[in-house]
């Protein structure tokens, strides 16, 4: 519960930092208006529904005329003796009711059609805008956000405002009109019987406003716990080596079976609210009805009404019951479904902090050499850590071609740096410029397409090895893909996989070694032919063939460009220009591996450590 109230304050934090508007509190119709901007590209469908809404209606409503002109001309005058005018009468009333039928059969057909491809288009729409939309925010925005919950509201939230604009606005519209035509033909058959019923029909409305607002805070806990449940089941299932080698197996599925617990709980109080909605609703709806029969069935027997009056008075009736029991249904669907637009709407709402600048300026045109960039007395804090500076009045200059490592220990800022390069965050002092440039005056694709990285954390893709190296250009030739295999030293492997460069890698590369994974990452960077290249431990997962062949690859790849190196192994960064030394977010020490060591610094016992450990090994 604990771990609840901290991502639902996470949340609100993260909606009040990105100026995200608040929704909570507003009323369903207004929230489900948020669907607006969807449904106005279909104008045209909405018409096409709508005319069959309009002649399904109608032909619903002539319905009981026809049944009360069977009654009085038809059964009525052939009490009084005329036969053959009776069998006209008759034959003619069941063919033009055959005609209503079939005029309802196929306007009920081009309704459902409609507007069930409305419910699937918005519904697409809306999924491709949310995912979108998640897919262009900041580190900042998965701080607080976890891709589980992000997955419910693209999965479970989308199904609901599917089944309220493919079936509840039609069912709404349907019985809307079906209570205003049944109810002026009430006041039509009879005035006395529909102003008494409609005085009784007003209780319900009471009940229905009432339970329709708990129903709806009921909706939206009962999304949340879902999302919380998913969120939980995507972590553990995306650990499952972790989770099964420390036996956390039935830990889990206790935590989990809670969670669902939870989210049962709650889905049965909304469950339940929505069953006492609906049997008040209908006991009241039926209730004043049988009352208002019982009046008019009086009337009949008093001469005051003919029998086909009260037949017809009785069918608008049950129209009118069953729109309105219909509309309570729906009230109970849109509530539901505005708890689920709610959370869709919050999610579009928020706004990344990292944006493309109004008016890009375009880089400088660039030498053969790679490019230049400077940091500018740059500090930085985590949003997450304010109260503590992941760098600090941090300058450095790197001349187009030079290749740089950084080193330090853990928490020295130094993938903080890289992190800052491709502006997954902005620093809170001081400016990035690459080639002379503030970064934040770049467009963020020219920005990341003039950088290559390759990451202490490989990420492979559930595709095949050929298209995990062509990430790094999508229109890259197959000869390409391998060719930046091959510099990689990832091609002979690649081979050997049982359908080449066609064979799926698996979830997260799990049927690849650490190294291999390693190597289809650095391929990746090389495809991508950037001029500033950075290295976050790219040979972290080698063993030592695999780190000489690679590494004599990246020597070769490093030529005619600008490359940073982040190393813990500090054998793979003797032969860099110049060595930076980072600790606590600043830059302490500057020199080559021979200066350093001689400095008898923090690098030079580093060194020293490492090695003697590789010393006493051999």
């Amino acid at each position: 519960m604990n771990d609840m109230n901290k991502r639902a304050t996470d949340r609100q934090t993260s909606d009040a930092a990105s100026g995200a508007a608040p929704l909570k509190g507003r009323s369903a119709l207004a929230t489900l208006s948020g669907l607006l901007p969807f449904l106005r590209p279909y104008r045209r469908q909405f018409v096409l529904a709508g005319i069959a809404l309009l002649v399904a209606a109608g032909a619903t409503l002539a319905i009981p005329y026809a049944f009360k002109q069977m009654i009085d001309h038809g059964f009525g005058a052939a009490g009084a003796g005329a036969a053959g005018g009776s069998i006209q009468n008759v034959n003619a009333t069941f063919l033009a009711l055959f005609g209503v039928a079939a005029v309802l059969a196929v306007a009920t057909a081009a309704r459902f059609y409609t507007v069930s491809w409305l419910g699937e288009r918005v519904t697409a729409d809306i999924r491709e805008a949310v995912y979108r939309h998640v897919v262009e925010q900041s580190p900042e925005f998965y701080e607080t956000t976890r891709t589980g919950e992000v997955l419910s509201r693209l999965t479970t939230d989308t199904t609901l405002i599917q089944a309220v604009v493919g079936t509840s606005i039609s069912l709404a519209l349907r019985n809307t009109l079906l209570f205003v035509g049944g109810l002026a033909m009430l006041f039509v058959t009879s005035v006395k019987l529909t102003s008494i019923i409609l005085g009784l029909l007003v209780l319900v409305v009471v009940p229905i406003v009432l339970f329709g607002r708990r129903v709806r805070k009921l909706s939206r806990d009962s999304q949340d716990r879902i999302a919380d449940a998913s969120a939980m089941a995507g972590e553990i299932l995306n650990a499952m080596p972790t989770v099964q080698a420390f036996t956390h197996e039935q830990i889990e599925a206790r935590r989990f079976g809670a969670s669902v617990e939870g989210a049962f709980g709650t889905a049965m109080r909304r469950i339940r609210a929505r069953s006492l909605l609906t049997m008040v609703a209908i006991v009241l709806v039926f209730g004043a009805i049988v009352f208002v029969l019982w009046l008019g069935a009086h009337a009949v027997l008093a001469g005051t009404m003919t029998g086909g009056d009260l037949g017809q008075f009785i069918l608008y009736a049950s129209i009118v019951s069953g729109a309105i029991g219909a509309l309570s249904e729906v009230m109970g669907e849109a509530q539901r479904a505005a708890g689920a637009t709610e959370r869709l709407m919050e999610l579009l709402a928020v706004r990344s902090p990292i944006r493309n600048p109004a008016q890009p300026k375009p880089l400088p045109l660039r030498h053969a050499g790679g490019a230049a960039l400077r940091l500018a007395d740059v500090g930085f804090n985590y949003p997450s850590r304010p109260e503590s500076a992941a760098l600090s009045h941090l300058n450095l200059d790197i001349r187009p071609g030079e290749t740089v490592a950084i080193v330090g220990p853990s928490g020295a800022g130094k993938t903080t740096l890289f992190q800052l390069l491709l502006r997954f965050y902005d620093p809170q002092s001081g400016a990035v410029l690459l080639d002379g440039v503030d970064i934040r005056d770049l467009d963020l694709h020219l920005l990341r397409g003039a950088i290559g990285i390759v990451p202490q954390d490989t990420v492979i893709f559930s595709s095949s090895a050929m298209e995990n190296i062509r990430y790094g250009r999508a229109g890259a030739s197959d000869a390409e893909v391998i060719a930046a295999a091959r510099l990689a030293a990832a091609h002979e492997f690649i081979e050997r996989l049982p359908e080449g460069y066609a064979s799926f890698l698996g979830e997260r590369g799990v049927r690849l070694s650490g190294g291999q994974r390693q190597r289809i990452a650095i391929a990746r960077a090389l495809l991508k032919n950037p001029p500033l290249l950075l290295l976050d431990e790219a040979t972290s997962a080698l063993d030592a063939e695999s780190e000489r062949l690679v590494q004599r690859a990246l020597e070769a790849a490093m030529v005619g460009r600008t490359t940073l190196i982040i190393a813990h192994r500090l054998a793979t960064v003797q032969r860099a220009d110049r060595i930076i030394v980072m600790e606590d977010g600043r830059i302490v020490e500057t020199g080559t591996h021979a200066s350093l060591v001689a400095l008898g610094g923090i690098y030079a016992n580093l060194a020293a450590l490492q090695f003697h450990q590789v010393q006493v090994e051999h």
